[in-house]
């Protein structure tokens, strides 16, 4: 008898198989039971009726427990009230591996008590559903570059130097030296960028940041492309263009998947583009108007020349359908690679892509300092020590070029696609400032 999966039984309708998996739940009387039986790939109801299988099977299935491990063999029927949509007609029940007082029930938990038993969590329907959404996610980044004539470019993990700068690195032992885990793939990427025109990067990064909030994780994913011969509105259409492809994407493929996570879909479908783009002035404006309209919001206070909070970032958003593009922020709270604008020498030519329904920053990109001098100048003013980055430095000396790119946070754009309150469901094993088991 064929062994096949949940997903795949359409192909095999009135036809005898074999689905192996977990028991998901089960209802029933003394003489009929439907176990619901997940295999990874969806879930299928089972049918086992005492007069066809014997007393003996019928017990057998009947004390089955929440996730213990089992096969069923039987013939696959179409049935639209069933889940998915199919059914199977058990002929032979077969215990696989037992599962004793499983500690996840269809009762709340607290966070503190799935995160502790995060390895069983994900077999949950909703947990399952959104690491589906991450795939594909990441399946339609790949996509989106690949077909565009994109490199694929490996960064290290061990770094001798800072992107961002010193203070929320994670410092690691190295042999007779010590080395930093990477916060990013893109000074590495714009080596892979004169060499190759066009790269990405795709990978875990690290930041000790002491952070407790929901938009934090120490150890996530992160996209970084890096193209030769980019400016800025060049490097927002990309950011653009790769957004939207994903958001089609997972609106084509995962719609299951974003209605298990009661997501509303209706607001994903919403994002049209071109998405607003915003100098940082105008945003500034906005947010010092709505702070004296609302002077005791916690949060919502601004000064012109600061970075954005999480709220505000919810501020500029809360009437906007898509995501929206800031640009131009001021150069003193910027990374030292990012260049400045001829014409406001004391902004930078960046942008930060902030996203709707309070999902915050997405996207943070620029254009790169080429000039070898002002880079040596930025490198100095950040207080950065010279040596590391004499080789980064030599992509200056030799052959130069204008380049751009942009790094997203994986994490972040699940939690907006999939719905979710906090990253911490959107990794399989989320490492936070206050957790690092299992």
């Amino acid at each position: 008898m064929m062994r096949v999966y949940v997903e795949d039984l359409s192909r095999h309708v009135g036809e005898d198989v074999e689905i192996a998996g977990w028991l998901y739940i089960q209802r029933g009387n003394n003489k009929l039971r439907f176990l619901q039986v997940r295999d990874g790939s969806g879930i299928v109801q089972c049918i086992v009726a005492k007069n066809d299988l014997g007393e003996e099977v019928f017990e057998l299935a009947k004390a089955m427990t929440q996730e213990c491990s089992l096969k069923v063999r039987g013939t696959v029927n179409a049935d639209e009230r069933a889940p998915g949509g199919h059914e199977i007609v058990a002929k032979e029940v077969e215990l696989v591996g037992e599962s004793n007082d499983y500690p996840i029930s269809p009762k709340e938990h607290g966070d503190a008590f799935l995160l502790d038993n995060r390895h069983l969590w994900l077999r949950s329907k909703k947990q399952h559903a959104v690491l589906r959404v991450r795939h594909e996610i990441i399946w339609a980044i790949r996509d989106f570059f690949n077909n565009r004539g994109f490199l694929l470019f490996d960064t290290p993990m061990f770094t001798p130097n800072a992107v961002e700068g010193t203070t929320d690195l994670f410092e690691v032992s190295y042999f007779d030296t010590s080395a930093f885990l990477s916060q990013s793939g893109q000074l590495y990427g714009e080596a892979g960028a004169m060499a190759h025109g066009r790269i990405y990067t795709f990978g875990p990064t690290f930041r000790a940041e002491k952070s407790k909030t929901r938009r934090h994780l120490t150890e996530f994913w992160m996209m970084e492309p890096e193209v030769a011969y980019l400016d800025l509105d060049g490097d927002m259409q990309l950011a653009e263009d790769m957004t939207m492809y994903i958001l089609e994407r997972v609106l084509e493929k995962r719609r299951p998947e974003l209605e298990a996570l009661e997501r509303d879909i209706s607001k994903l479908e919403a994002v049209k583009r071109p998405f607003p783009r915003i100098h940082y002035d105008k945003a500034a404006e906005t947010l010092i108007k709505y702070a004296s309209e609302h002077p005791d919001e916690e949060g919502a206070p601004f000064t012109h020349g600061e970075d954005f909070g999480a709220r505000h970032e919810s501020i500029l958003t809360e009437n906007s359908d898509s995501p929206i593009m800031v640009t131009h922020f001021p150069a003193e709270f910027k990374a030292f690679y990012m260049k400045r604008d001829e014409n406001q020498p004391d902004r930078v030519l960046g942008f930060d892509m902030i996203g709707p329904e309070d999902a915050g920053e997405l996207i943070g990109g620029s254009v790169r300092e080429d000039d070898y001098d002002k880079l040596v100048s930025r490198i100095k003013e950040h207080d950065l020590p010279m040596e590391p980055f004499e080789w980064y430095l030599d992509l200056r000396r030799y052959g130069s070029v204008p380049h751009a790119g942009f790094g997203l946070g994986l994490e972040r754009t699940v939690k907006w696609i999939a719905g979710r309150d906090h990253l911490r469901e959107c990794i399989p094993f989320p490492r936070m400032m206050y957790r690092m088991k299992p």
